[in-house]
């Protein structure tokens, strides 16, 4: 059974409609954004001055940490200041992690409750032991003994909950029945969410948290999958956990929560981030309106297209292709990172020399995509030095034409070229001039012109030949008249060269003509990208990437190899997994971060967790190489993979111990002295 209507448009995911107090969430409603306060909850004046400032920017849904039943009692305080505010509308969320008590407490003063499963009425110790069924059993029945208060009560007081699972979270009992998995994700949330279907209560959202976001982005699918076979209809909440800050976080967050929304689920959002939680608002407002602008007209309720492409979407397995050799030392094919190619301004000199003064030690620009329009212009490219060429051919470029002033490229240059459909005798020539000089020729196709796979897989085989598509717009349309996205057209190509047998590595492009509304700003290009690239290569799909959108070649570059990095598919720095800062933070999480990113950004390869404290920390980073915990105010733990191995060290002290321990390990080696 498919997870959704359709892996090419956006068509919505129907739910049942959840009222947040009076926000509603799924349904017809608009996809909401929301966020976090990072006060101590305790602290009333700061934590009510936070709540203004998230709903001035446009935060439509508040959440609030309530770790105990001290600070749960202070949210009818904050409550009723609030609403004294002027901002009674705006509705509170309490999140509450390990005590039952303080979500009895809280459920009496906000809108909604979350509770983690994982943590509420369970310990995780990472013990390992089998559980019979009679055991499951009994564990379950204690499950129910405590989570049915709580929900009786919301029930009676109309209020809404979020059964909030995090990767980094799943009890001993999960972890031993079904592993660190996806699916023991899901299991998770459905044991409480059946416990409260079992009262008749219904005003649920769900959500599937995790750093990874292919994790996150095959949990929410199995999800929905699970949910349909049990008639079960409920909005969900998406967001990357412990995304970090910068570039980075809106990276991964981007990848995780707009994969989804293409998809169609997804009923509010929120992007983590390790900075002052009003910087998230912007970044999930953009996120939900390029998604909702490419919502389509359902095709009926409940509908589930079964047009297939070949992608396992529960399961992450990259694609096959063949090996190509593009230049010296850069190749494409299995077990070969995605390779990165950035456009060439006018003066292809000026822009290989601003990469070099870039100083990319780690994030080179691998091929150089330039725009041919003329003969003359190929004939003065200069040397590329360590990079290969892709030369974008104007249409009207002849074989005839190219032959004379192409005897200086080497053997793995690209030549890309749109061919329609009708085009087969300039594609033949092509393909011969291709094959007598080794170039690799890179057929960019509209949509309509998939007709043109055949011929072009038949006469240059796998051993010469990649594809793209070109004239994509955001949204792309005009496939049998419905309108594919573009990371659905892109899924379309794959699922075609599947049925024709070709192994074709694919390259993924961000043209200039994908942005929405006329939004040019950086942050769009990041976001499309995320939304595209990232979407791209957590299926599995992806051999080469471009980000045409920034005109800075260095900018450009280093935006590509984020996306790559964010995606997990090609790692070119340290790796942090930094949780966004709320009232449980036991230290200041974004000077703490940038102090540790300065002094260990370069270890490449190396995967550092910075947590506030231990809610998910032993968990979210059990794949991390090294972790920084908060333990108790002005202490830290610090970890290797999921141990505690040094404890309560001074805070003053900890950056050191880190630096000594990952020594310890044989992790470090010092940065270049030009190291950028």
């Amino acid at each position: 059974m498919s997870y959704c209507a359709s892996r090419f448009q956006t068509v919505r995911r129907p739910t049942l409609e959840v009222m947040v107090g009076g926000v509603g969430v799924g349904g017809a409603n608009p996809i909401r954004v929301q966020s976090m306060t990072t006060s101590d909850t305790q602290d009333v004046a700061a934590t009510v001055r936070q709540s203004i400032a998230l709903a001035e920017v446009g935060c439509e849904i508040v959440r609030i940490t309530a770790p105990n039943v001290a600070a749960a009692k202070c949210l009818r305080e904050i409550r009723a200041q609030l609403t004294a505010a002027g901002f009674g509308h705006v509705p509170l969320v309490a999140d509450i992690h390990f005590l039952p008590s303080a979500a009895m407490e809280a459920v009496e003063h906000v809108e909604k409750v979350r509770v983690n499963p994982g943590n509420y009425a369970d310990k995780k110790k990472f013990a390992v032991r089998e559980y019979s069924d009679a055991d499951y059993g009994t564990e379950l029945q204690r499950l129910y003994d405590s989570f049915s208060p709580l929900v009786k009560r919301s029930k009676e007081l109309g209020r809404a909950m979020r059964i909030g699972t995090n990767h980094g979270s799943l009890s001993d009992r999960i972890m031993n029945r079904y592993g660190d998995t996806p699916l023991g994700m899901v299991e998770s949330a459905l044991e409480f969410l059946r416990i409260a279907e079992s009262h008749g209560y219904r005003q649920l959202i769900l959500s599937m948290k995790a750093s990874n976001p292919k994790v996150m982005i095959q949990a929410y699918r199995l999800l929905v999958q699970r949910m349909d076979q049990e008639d079960m209809h409920y909005p969900l909440h998406l967001g990357v956990t412990e995304a970090g800050d910068g570039e980075d976080g809106r990276i991964k967050g981007a990848i995780g929560i707009g994969s989804l929304l293409l998809d169609g689920l997804g009923d509010t959002i929120r992007v983590s981030l390790t900075e002052d939680s009003v910087y998230e608002v912007p970044v999930a407002r953009a996120i939900a309106d390029k998604a909702m602008a490419l919502w389509c007209e359902e095709k009926g309720a409940g509908s589930k297209e079964q047009e297939a492409d070949g992608i396992d979407p529960y399961h992450f397995t990259k694609r096959e292709t063949a090996t190509l050799n593009l230049g010296p030392g850069i190749t494409v094919g299995p077990e070969q990172p995605p390779r990165v190619i950035v456009r060439a301004g006018e003066d292809v000199a000026a822009t290989l020399a601003q990469l070099a003064a870039g100083k990319l030690k780690d994030t080179p620009a691998e091929i150089i995509l330039v725009q041919v329009d003329s003969a003359s212009r190929l004939a003065s490219l200069p040397n590329p030095g360590a990079s290969s060429y892709a030369l974008e051919l104007a249409p009207a470029l002849t074989v005839t034409e190219l032959k004379p002033v192409a005897a200086h490229l080497p053997p793995g240059t690209i030549l890309v070229r749109e061919f329609a459909a009708n085009e087969a005798t300039t594609l033949t020539a092509f393909t011969q001039f291709a094959r007598a000089r080794q170039f690799i020729l890179a057929a960019a196709l509209a949509p309509a012109d998939f007709p043109a796979l055949g011929p072009m897989v038949q006469q240059l085989g796998d051993d010469r030949l990649l594809f793209t598509l070109s004239g994509l717009r955001y949204p792309q349309s005009a496939i049998a008249g419905r309108p594919d996205h573009a990371l659905g057209a892109y899924r379309r190509l794959s699922s075609a060269l599947s049925a024709l047998g070709s192994r074709a590595p694919l390259w993924i492009r961000n043209t200039p003509g994908t942005a929405v509304s006329g939004d040019n700003s950086f942050l769009s290009k990041l976001l499309e990208a995320s939304f595209l690239t990232g979407g791209l290569l957590c299926d599995g799909l992806g051999d080469l990437v471009s980000i045409e959108t920034e005109a800075d070649p260095v900018r450009a570059t280093r935006l590509a190899y984020n996306v790559l990095q964010g995606a997990g598919t090609r790692i070119s720095k340290t790796e942090f997994v930094a949780c966004p800062s709320c009232g449980r933070t036991l230290f200041d999480l974004q000077t703490t971060t940038q102090r540790i990113r300065a002094q260990t950004g370069h270890l490449k390869g190396v995967k550092i967790a910075i947590m506030g404290c231990i809610v998910n920390g032993p968990g979210e980073m059990a794949d991390a190489d090294f972790g920084y915990v908060g333990g108790a105010p002005g202490k830290i733990n610090l970890y290797v993979g999921k141990n505690c191995v040094q404890y309560n060290i001074p805070q003053a002290e900890a950056d050191a111990k880190l630096v000594a321990l990952i020594k310890e390990h044989g992790k470090w080696f010092d940065p270049l002295p030009s190291h950028a």
